[in-house]
C-alpha cells in the first residue's frame, strides 16, 4: 500500500542520466508488483508462455533492468524476508480486496466488457514463491546482486543506503523514508510514461529524487516525528490510519505536540481505531530487522543461464533476448570509450 505522503513531500525532477554510475538499491517486490499489475493483455489477462506459466514479471524485469544497465546505472535488488506479524491485517485486507476484484472481473468477463476486465484484473495480482525465485535467477544471470532481507525489503534497502552502500532506494512507495533512507528515487522508467492504474491509457512521468534531510527541514520535524506522522496517516502495520486525518492535518498535529507522542495519540483517539498500541507500530518501524550479510558485486551477463530461463523455459523470442543483450553491450562499450577518452 505505502504511506500516503504525496502532497507534503517535495522532490527534484531529474532524468536517468543523473543516476549514471550511481548505485540504486531497488525494492524488488515493489517493482515486481508493478509488472504483474500493469503488463497484461487488453482483457486484463497476465502474459503467459505456451505452458500456461505467467511471464509478466519476467518480461518487465528483463526489459526494465536491461534499460537501466544500458544507461550505466548500477542496480541491486532487495527481496522481502519474513513479514512482521502486525502486517497480517494488511495481508488480510489485501486478500479481501483481491477476492472482491476477482468477482467483479468474472462479472465483467461474462458481459464481455474488456475495459472493466482490465480494471479489475490488475487488482487480483499475486506474487508467488515461484515468481520470486525466477526473478532472483533472472537478476543473477544478468550479473547483478540479489540481497535477501531478514524482514521488509524496503527497510533493508533503506539501511544499505543510510550506510552508504548505495546512492538511493529505488521504489514507487515512500515507505523507505520512514526507515531512514537518505534518498529515494522514483519513476525509474526509461519509457518516460507508465500505464494509469485502472485504465488502458498512459501518463508521462519523469524520474524524481527525494532527499530525506531536505524534506525533514521543509516539514519542520525530525525522523522520529516522521514515523509518527506516517502512523497517523496509515502504514502497512496499521492500515487506514486515523480516519479523517490526512497528511497535512497529521503534520499540524505532530508539530503541535512535538515529541509528546502519548498526548498526540490520545488526542486522535488511537484506542478507538486499533486494538494494539501505537508504540508497537512505532518500534516495529524503528527497529525493523536488517542485516549486514550481503555482498554487492556486479559481473558479466551469464548468457547461457539467461537463455535457459527465458527462451527454453518460457518461450521468449531468442531474437528479442539477443537484441536486448546487445543494447546492454552497446551501453557498456560507450561507457568504456568515454572512460578512455577522459583518461
Amino acid at each position: 500500500m505505502g504511506v500516503a505522503f504525496k502532497g507534503i513531500i517535495v522532490s527534484q525532477e531529474t532524468d536517468l542520466d543523473f543516476f549514471k554510475n550511481k548505485i540504486i538499491i531497488l525494492d524488488a517486490h515493489n517493482i515486481l508488483y508493478q509488472f504483474i499489475t500493469t503488463i497484461r493483455g487488453r482483457d486484463g489477462s497476465q502474459l503467459m508462455d505456451s505452458k500456461g506459466n505467467i511471464t509478466s514479471h519476467l518480461v518487465g524485469l528483463f526489459t526494465r533492468t536491461a534499460n537501466l544497465m544500458q544507461r550505466g546505472i548500477k542496480i541491486a535488488f532487495v527481496f522481502d524476508g519474513k513479514p512482521p506479524e502486525l502486517k497480517q491485517k494488511t495481508r488480510e485486507q489485501r486478500k479481501k480486496l483481491k477476492l472482491d476484484a476477482e468477482r467483479k472481473f468474472q462479472e465483467a468477463k461474462k458481459r464481455g466488457d474488456e475495459e472493466e476486465m482490465k480494471k479489475y484484473a490488475s487488482r487480483t495480482s499475486r506474487l508467488t514463491k515461484d515468481m520470486i525465485e525466477e526473478s532472483k535467477k533472472l537478476i543473477s544471470s544478468m550479473g547483478l546482486p540479489v540481497v535477501q532481507a531478514p524482514s521488509e525489503g524496503e527497510a533493508q534497502a533503506s539501511y544499505m543506503v543510510k550506510e552508504n552502500h548505495g546512492f538511493a532506494v529505488g521504489s514507487q512507495d515512500f515507505d523507505s523514508l520512514i526507515h531512514g533512507a537518505t534518498r529515494l528515487a522514483r519513476n525509474l522508467s526509461v519509457a518516460g510514461r507508465r500505464k494509469k492504474g485502472n485504465t488502458i491509457g498512459y501518463e508521462t512521468i519523469k524520474p524524481e529524487l527525494i532527499d530525506l534531510s531536505e524534506n525533514l527541514h521543509n516539514l519542520g520535524i525530525d525522523s522520529d516525528q516522521l514515523i509518527v506522522l506516517s502512523i497517523i496517516i496509515g502504514t502497512d502495520y496499521n492500515p487506514g490510519g486515523i480516519k479523517g486525518i490526512g497528511p497535512k492535518n497529521a503534520l499540524k498535529l505532530v508539530k503541535k505536540h512535538k515529541n509528546d507522542f502519548d498526548s498526540l495519540f490520545k488526542e486522535v483517539k488511537w484506542d478507538d481505531f486499533f486494538q494494539f498500541s501505537w508504540e508497537e507500530v512505532y518500534y516495529l518501524i524503528k527497529k525493523m530487522p536488517v542485516t549486514d550479510d550481503f555482498k554487492l558485486g556486479w559481473g558479466n551477463v551469464k548468457k547461457d543461464e539467461l537463455y535457459r530461463l527465458l527462451v527454453d523455459k518460457h518461450d521468449f523470442s531468442e531474437q528479442r533476448v539477443n537484441s536486448t543483450l546487445q543494447k546492454i553491450n552497446n551501453g557498456t562499450a560507450k561507457k568504456q570509450q568515454k572512460s578512455l577518452s577522459d583518461f
